[in-house]
């Protein structure tokens, strides 16, 4: 029988290396931690055509006022629906800031007219096909095969709902775009069912 000295000398190692590796897989998981641009960032520009068929242009639009731009993931997200329906039943409020709300979702364009019919096609709502928005402002996130296994079984099926995007989604982020074309507030939560409120986004316009 192995004495507890004996015991110690083959365990300490053993736990040693364990917290090293366990350090490690901690900081890459920090460093590779989305973040999204912040406050004070110029706000990288855009054309793109929305569910109307017509062109959405960044800095076009910010001629006329501020711009606030969310990110939602998708029709199937009821976290997202509730959020599009708060915006659009709200939508006179942030228009008497001089403002203008658009959505931009990885879903193609079937879907889009899905979700847009279900807020009575208030909100200009743009696919964005190759994710060049999504990247842009740093918010687009690969789902892991995992997360994806249990979408597919909830009946979530990101390839079809994507296209080309395939699993791929983005953090649900609201940016405040003024008129400069500087971000004034930015809204980055990883946790999707947190999501700003009207009241804030009047507050910061």
């Amino acid at each position: 029988m192995l004495k507890i000295n004996q015991i110690m000398t083959i365990v300490k190692p053993i736990i040693y290396y364990s917290l090293i590796l366990f350090l490690s897989l901690s900081f890459i998981q920090k460093d590779d931690a989305l973040q999204g641009l912040s406050a004070g960032d110029k706000a990288p520009k855009f054309i793109a055509i929305d569910q109307f068929n017509n062109t959405f242009n960044l800095e076009n639009q910010l001629k006329k006022g501020p711009v606030v731009l969310m990110f939602y993931r998708g029709h199937w997200c009821k976290y997202c629906n509730r959020q599009l329906e708060e915006l659009s039943d709200s939508l006179e409020l942030i228009k008497d800031k001089g403002a203008a709300v658009v959505a931009v979702t990885p879903e193609i364009m079937e879907y889009v007219d899905e979700t847009s019919n279900k807020i009575n096609n208030c909100l200009r709502i743009i696919s964005d096909t190759d994710m060049s928005i999504m990247k842009a402002y740093k918010v687009n996130y690969a789902v892991s095969k995992t997360k994806n296994t249990n979408f597919r079984i909830w009946g979530i099926k990101l390839d079809d709902f994507n296209g080309d995007n395939g699993t791929n989604l983005p953090v649900p982020a609201t940016y405040i775009i003024s008129k400069k074309g500087i971000i004034k507030y930015v809204f980055f939560n990883e946790n999707y069912k947190k999501r700003i409120s009207v009241s804030t986004i009047l507050m910061n316009l």
